[in-house]
C-alpha cells in the first residue's frame, strides 16, 4: 500500500471515530433523585441545598470526577469486564472518560478505551492526570495534554514490576504526585509486594511513601501541604468479580489515616482519623473519596450501608455536615473552579451529582 492510501485510509479512520465520539452524547436536566436532605451546619451546606442528577447512564461505576481548567467536568466510567459487555454479550466494554460540560448539560466521551482511569486530578498547568488500573486497563499514571490530546506514561513500573491497579491521586504545590496502589478487581497476575501509596517526583522518580496504609485507596494532600490522608477500603479480597454467590470474605481495615508531609514529600507519625472498621453493625464498607475545602475541612466519600454519602469533617475530626445518598454507595468527589468553586460534584453508582455547598474547594495555586 502506497503513503497516499495509507493517508487516505488514516482519515477515514479518524472521521469514523470523531463520528463515534460525536454519537456518545448525552443531554438532560438536573434530576432531584429525592435523597434526604444533608444535615449539619448551614454554613457547609446552606439550608435548602440538595444533590442533582446531572448524569445517568454509566455501566456498573462513576468514579474520578475532576474539574478540567477548560471549564468541563472529567469523570471515569469504570466497566468491570464480568458485567459490561456490547449488546451481543460476547465483547467487553473498554472503560470510558466522559467530559460534562455544566453549562449545556451535555455529556460527551472524552477517551475510550481509557485504560480503565480511576482517579483523575488536573495539575497547574491543566494537565490530566488520570490513574489507570487493571482488568484490562493500563495499570499506570498517564499525564494528557489537554491541548494537543498527547499523553505521556509518567510511570507504568515500580522497581521493574507491573503496579497492582492505580486508583486516587493528590498531587501538592511543588508538583509531586502521589497515588494509592490497591486491587479490587482484575485478571492480571499481582506482581507487587504489597499494597502502598507512592510519589512520583518533578525528576521522573518514584518513591514509595507509606506501605502501613491497609488496602491504600482515597488520597489527599492538605491544603496547608502539611497533612496526608490516605483511606484504607480493605474488602478483603483480590477480584470481587470471582466471588461465588454467598461466598464472603473477612473485611480488612477500613479507616481514613492521617499523615505528617515533610518538605521533602515524605510521611511520618501515622495516626487514625477515623475508624470505620468498628460500624461493622450495622455494616460500613469504608471511605473512598476525598477532597479538601479552602479551610482545609474534609469532604469524605463514606460508603456505609447505613448512612452513604459525603460526611464533612474538620480538620480535628469533628463531624460539620453530612449529604446522604440515600441508599447509594458513592465512590468520590471534586469541586468547581473560579465562580463554582462552590460546586461539589460526586460520583455515585451509575451517575453523577452535584449540590451547590457553602464552602470553596481547594484547589492548586
Amino acid at each position: 500500500m502506497g503513503i497516499l492510501d495509507l493517508l487516505k485510509r488514516s482519515v477515514v479512520v479518524v472521521t469514523l471515530v470523531l463520528l463515534a465520539g460525536l454519537a456518545l452524547t448525552t443531554s438532560a436536566r438536573a434530576v432531584d433523585p429525592g435523597f434526604p436532605a444533608p444535615t449539619g451546619d448551614p454554613s457547609i451546606v446552606p439550608a435548602g441545598a440538595h444533590l442533582d442528577r446531572i448524569w445517568d447512564g454509566g455501566c456498573v461505576l462513576t468514579e474520578g470526577v475532576s474539574a478540567g481548567h477548560d471549564g468541563m467536568i472529567y469523570f471515569s466510567d469504570i466497566t468491570f469486564s464480568r458485567f459490561c459487555k456490547d449488546p451481543s454479550g460476547k465483547f467487553i466494554q473498554a472503560g470510558n472518560i466522559w467530559r460534562y460540560n455544566p453549562k449545556s448539560n451535555e455529556a460527551t466521551i472524552y477517551r475510550s478505551p481509557s485504560g480503565m482511569s480511576n482517579g483523575i486530578k488536573f495539575d497547574r498547568d491543566g494537565n490530566m492526570i488520570a490513574a489507570l488500573g487493571a482488568d484490562y486497563g493500563g495499570r499506570a499514571l498517564v499525564k494528557t495534554d489537554m491541548r494537543s490530546g498527547r499523553s505521556w506514561i509518567l510511570t507504568g513500573l515500580f522497581e521493574g514490576r507491573p503496579y497492582n491497579a492505580l486508583n486516587d491521586i493528590a498531587i501538592d504545590e511543588r508538583g509531586r504526585i502521589y497515588f494509592t496502589d490497591p486491587r479490587y478487581l482484575g485478571w492480571e497476575s499481582i506482581e507487587q509486594a504489597g499494597v502502598a501509596a507512592y510519589r512520583l517526583d518533578p525528576d521522573g522518580s518514584v518513591h514509595r511513601v507509606a506501605a502501613d496504609c491497609g488496602k491504600c485507596n482515597g488520597i489527599l494532600v492538605s491544603p496547608d501541604q502539611g497533612k496526608m490522608y490516605i483511606v484504607s477500603n480493605d474488602n478483603g479480597w483480590w477480584e470481587f468479580q470471582k466471588l461465588r454467590e454467598g461466598e464472603k470474605t473477612l473485611p480488612g481495615t477500613h479507616a481514613l489515616f492521617v499523615y505528617d508531609l515533610a518538605p521533602d514529600g515524605t510521611l511520618s507519625n501515622r495516626r487514625v482519623f477515623k475508624d470505620y472498621s468498628k460500624d461493622r453493625t450495622p455494616p460500613c464498607s469504608g471511605p473512598d473519596g476525598l477532597v479538601a475545602d479552602s479551610e482545609g475541612n474534609l469532604w469524605v466519600v463514606e460508603r456505609c450501608e447505613h448512612r452513604p454519602g459525603v460526611t464533612v469533617y474538620s480538620p480535628d475530626g469533628t463531624e460539620l455536615a453530612h449529604i446522604s445518598t440515600g441508599k447509594e454507595l458513592p465512590t468520590n468527589v471534586g469541586f468547581g473552579r473560579g465562580e463554582d468553586s462552590n460546586l461539589l460534584y460526586l460520583t455515585s453508582g451509575k451517575s453523577v451529582y452535584r449540590i451547590r455547598v457553602g464552602k470553596k474547594g481547594y484547589q492548586l495555586p
